[in-house]
């Protein structure tokens, strides 16, 4: 059974794809099938009126946000993300991206400025304060370019949506990690630790 859409917490997160260009070596996927009890592999990707279709029969006032994060980068989804987050918009339902922000390489030029009508909340693993470091934490398909065309994505959605994070987990050291602080600072963006689980 495909898990495209699951509950954490008091949010309902959705699993769009399976397809990502890092591998992270922090990465869930490389420790568990899924989180909170769902195997989020998939056999299939689900189609935009799938996801809609479910969404319909379920009480979405039960949840604070929608989150477009699964076992996969979303934005290889873009078109779902597109229709599906432009579907809870219009219910005034709040939701967040979560993404690793490469968008120039998988998407192409002014990603950020379609997801305006798509999502409030653009989540954007930063991980490393520099390409190198970034590289061999997260490796990249695009090398050491991804970082730039992470940077660039971030930029974009600090003019075209509502609110930005840039996030680290917190394995990669005080003093890099205070780097990335200000690294986000200088982008206009918030900033967040996650925890490493």
């Amino acid at each position: 059974m495909n898990n495209y859409l699951y509950e954490y917490g008091d949010k309902l997160y959705i699993n769009l794809t399976n397809e990502c260009s890092n591998n992270c070596d922090f990465c869930v996927r490389n420790a568990a099938d899924g989180v909170g009890g769902y195997n989020l592999w998939l056999s299939k990707e689900p189609s935009a009126k799938e996801i809609i279709e479910s969404l319909k029969k379920t009480d979405l006032d039960k949840y604070k946000e929608f989150v477009f994060c699964g076992f996969g980068e979303p934005l290889y989804a873009l078109k779902g993300i597109l229709e599906i987050g432009g579907y809870l918009k219009s219910l005034k339902k709040s939701v967040r991206l979560n993404t690793n922000g490469q968008a120039d390489f998988i998407c192409g030029a002014g990603t950020a400025e379609k997801l305006k009508n798509a999502v409030n909340t653009v989540s954007i693993s930063l991980n490393a304060s520099n390409a190198k470091k970034y590289n061999e934490v997260c490796k990249c398909a695009f090398g050491e370019k991804g970082f730039y065309a992470m940077l660039k994505f971030a930029e974009e959605c600090v003019k075209n949506v509502d609110r930005v994070i840039l996030s680290v987990v917190d394995t990669i050291g005080d003093d890099e990690i205070e780097k990335c602080r200000a690294l986000t600072a200088h982008l206009g963006a918030e900033f967040r630790v996650r925890k490493y689980e």
